[in-house]
């Protein structure tokens, strides 16, 4: 497990990483687990209480004896997705390398987002019931964008540039032929001149 910035490191800017919700009952834990499966292998759509009371192999009532429904199930699948992207952005902040930190940031959220694309969907897109999310997780895991350009709509900017190319490669929006890794590095340069 990779470590976590403490207070005495971090950076200018940085915020501490906000408390890991209480632990979860080990069947509220499997739940979770299968909703997460049945989202990754099957996309946002299917994932349902029914779909996901047969994934588990038991009646879709029982699912209600831990969640109050589908909104609250997808609560917690964002919440987790916000804690991991959080976390690997963070940490791209304290690593060394020959990339500058907005282009090292730029690849680690394009490499999570590329390795959970549905997971990313559901974090993303859509509206969004921040009440039931983790008190301050918003604001850590979106920190590491304003760190690196150290201004907040250039950060805004910078995480919006991220996500729009993203999801148009996800949904295989761009024509065949483009050169997607030479327009990251674009949108990369152009943020570094801007932040200077």
């Amino acid at each position: 497990m990779k470590e976590r910035a403490t207070a005495s490191s971090l950076l200018p800017g940085e915020v501490e990483r906000p408390a890991q919700p209480p632990a979860r009952s080990a069947r509220v834990g499997q739940i979770v687990e299968a909703a997460r499966r049945l989202l990754e292998d099957k996309g946002t759509g299917a994932l349902t209480m029914r779909r996901l009371a047969e994934e588990l192999h038991i009646q879709a009532p029982s699912l209600y004896k831990h969640f109050s429904g589908k909104a609250d199930v997808e609560a917690v699948l964002i919440a987790d997705a916000m804690f991991s992207l959080g976390d690997v952005t963070h940490a791209v902040l304290h690593a060394a390398g020959p990339e500058t930190a907005i282009q090292r940031l730029l690849d680690v959220y394009h490499s999570y987002g590329r390795s959970h694309p549905n997971l990313y969907r559901l974090a993303t897109s859509g509206h969004l019931d921040r009440a039931l999310l983790p008190e301050g997780l918003e604001e850590w895991a979106g920190n590491p964008w304003f760190v690196v350009t150290g201004e907040s709509t250039l950060a805004q900017a910078l995480w919006s540039f991220a996500h729009g190319m993203l999801i148009l490669e996800l949904d295989q929006r761009y024509p065949p032929d483009s050169d997607l890794n030479g327009t990251w590095r674009a949108g990369a340069t152009a943020f570094e001149l801007a932040a200077r």
